[in-house]
């Protein structure tokens, strides 16, 4: 059944989707970010091509996560329990003793164990590759195979960066459309912020590898989560800033220094 659309005349809604469209933007940073890497890959002629369809696609399966909302709300339903070493405190004696706690694990933990896991494997090939290429070892794939496979994960990838974004939205939204016009206007904003990123990690290697280190941050981030160990995200977001004003300023530092150096006759 359609939903009605009284939210419209709502205040309340227009502050819903505003704190949705900026939510889901700010957790779309790291996604921007691999999406840059990703097509940077291909040939200079499919990398707009790649993004959009890449973006459009990851978009509809963002939103095919939206209508299957009691099977996401069902991800979050304990599977099993592992034990994990924990460091248990006893008030009384002030002293600490590591033991074996259950940990319940839920099908949302296994799509964030596993995404993590793609996140962290995935950036360090990527690191050796680039080493790679600066001795001459770079190997060939075919175009149109390469093509599809980075589309699969950009779509992937996009569905487990998602995944909490969406619980959350189920939890701070109870209207379908909201939700479904904050991806709208999420995805609008990285499909115009994609290439200029992209062009900048491109031209400049060393922003290219801090990028890739930064995903291997969030996919630790991830498996952490998945075992129920909680590492705020802010931490990162505010390394990887203060990394990349620190590089920034080492390229126009290089570049003023190459300005100013005088040239050989």
């Amino acid at each position: 059944m359609i939903e009605s659309l009284e939210w419209i005349f709502s205040l309340d809604s227009w502050l819903t989707l505003a704190t949705l469209a900026a939510l889901e933007i700010v957790l779309g940073i790291d996604n921007i970010i691999l999406l840059a890497i990703l097509v940077n890959k291909l040939p200079a002629h499919q990398r707009d091509k790649t993004r959009y369809l890449g973006l459009m696609l990851a978009m509809l399966a963002r939103i095919g996560l939206l209508f299957s909302l009691f099977w996401i709300m069902k991800l979050t339903a304990p599977l099993f329990n592992v034990y994990l070493p924990m460091i248990i405190e006893d008030n009384a004696t002030l002293k600490s003793t590591l033991e074996l706690m259950p940990s319940e694990i839920s099908g949302r933990d296994l799509v964030l164990f596993f995404g993590g896991l793609f996140l962290i494997i995935k950036p360090m090939l990527e690191i050796v590759e680039q080493l790679k290429m600066h001795h001459g070892e770079a190997h060939h794939t075919s175009t149109s195979s390469k093509f599809w496979i980075i589309i699969a994960q950009i779509i992937l990838l996009d569905i487990v960066f998602s995944l909490d974004s969406v619980i959350t939205a189920v939890g701070i939204a109870n209207n379908l459309q909201i939700m479904v016009i904050a991806i709208i206007i999420a995805v609008a904003v990285m499909l115009f912020a994609s290439k200029p990123i992209a062009d900048f990690v491109e031209t400049y290697p060393s922003i290219k590898i801090l990028a890739l280190a930064f995903l291997i941050m969030v996919g630790v981030v991830l498996v952490a989560e998945s075992v129920d160990l909680h590492i705020d995200k802010a931490y990162i977001y505010v390394a990887m800033i203060f990394s990349l004003v620190v590089e920034i300023l080492n390229i126009i530092s290089s570049k003023k220094i190459e300005h100013f150096k005088p040239k050989e006759k």
